[in-house]
């Protein structure tokens, strides 16, 4: 995608890699009142994005709609976040386009393993091929509920 921003083929939208093309005020908005992120400070935001493989969705005339991210080594690994489409702008099959453009980036092909976590979007992510864990017991994991809040950051 360095060549320039993927058009969708019938509405007023496109997909940006360009860091330029984030408005990270607005991203920080959406990402601060989901349930994966919230009360995520505003310059964590900005590096989790410039420090990944992000993608925004941008609308021709009232800028940023959507947005995710892929973690990722290029090589062997990707990890997806940060999924989200802009509540005025759902229901118009933005986010599957929005995985379709995401799974088809060059540097996202040939990877040995790609993993996401969500609570409710199972279905879209199927579509683009992802599955449950198919052997949940090598996986570790260290969370931090609510690191973002408060009681968390004094």
């Amino acid at each position: 995608m360095s060549a320039g921003p993927v058009r969708h083929p019938s509405l007023p939208f496109s997909i940006s890699t360009n860091i330029d093309d984030f408005d990270f005020a607005r991203l920080h908005g959406w990402l601060s009142g989901a349930y994966w992120a919230r009360d995520i400070p505003r310059d964590i935001v900005e590096k989790s994005f410039r420090h990944s493989l992000s993608f925004v969705l941008l609308h021709d005339t009232d800028g940023a709609a959507g947005c995710a991210r892929m973690i990722t080594d290029r090589a062997t690994f990707a990890y997806l976040g940060d999924v989200f489409i802009a509540p005025a702008h759902r229901g118009l099959g933005l986010g599957r386009w929005l995985m379709d453009v995401i799974m088809a980036h060059p540097d996202l092909q040939g990877l040995r393993r790609m993993m996401l976590a969500t609570s409710d979007m199972h279905a879209l992510y199927a579509q683009v091929g992802f599955r449950p864990v198919a052997k949940p017991d090598i996986l570790m994991e260290i969370v931090v509920p609510d690191i973002y809040s408060a009681k968390n950051t004094q």
